[in-house]
């Protein structure tokens, strides 16, 4: 089974704390999801904002309105400057997503890397080189213009 890791960094015209607000929402999570996702939470606990040890829960549709459960535990946060959720039950192996922030000059760098091992050990393998890679790329150039519109261009 092989490990994958992809790193995403989006440069943002905004402060820290503006845009931790943001994506220390849960709740805003569908804001920069693809609506193909079929993205939907379904926890029955409040999602304004999260906190270590929190459990989300989800319905999406990874491949084709397949609907599938993913559940992610925020296992570590450091207000304004990351916090990590990984995958209990989901379509991954495993999934470890860091979300890192960075003062910049004029706004803030936001870091996403993402460490995943695709399920189904070598056709997991055949099925990342297949499309699992380039659908996690396209959900995040959704992500990082659904992020510009929200908070502008950097400049």
């Amino acid at each position: 089974m092989s490990f994958k890791q992809l790193i995403f960094k989006q440069k943002i015209p905004a402060s820290v704390n503006e845009v931790w607000e943001f994506i220390s929402s849960p709740s805003n999570l569908s804001k920069i999801t693809p609506a193909y996702m079929g993205f939907e939470i379904t926890s029955k606990t409040a999602i304004d904002k999260m906190y270590e040890g929190m459990i989300i829960s989800y319905k999406v549709s990874p491949v084709s309105r397949l609907k599938t459960i993913w559940v992610t535990e925020i296992t570590h946060i450091k207000e304004n400057e990351y916090f990590v959720d990984e995958q209990r039950i989901g379509p991954y192996a495993m999934w470890h997503h860091e979300h890192l922030l960075e003062p910049i000059e004029n706004g803030v760098l936001m870091t996403d890397i993402i460490s995943y091992k695709p399920p189904y050990s070598f056709l997991g393998s055949f099925a990342n080189w297949l499309f699992i890679q380039r659908k996690l790329m396209g959900i995040f150039k959704y992500r990082f213009a659904a992020v510009e519109e929200i908070f502008g261009v950097y400049k």
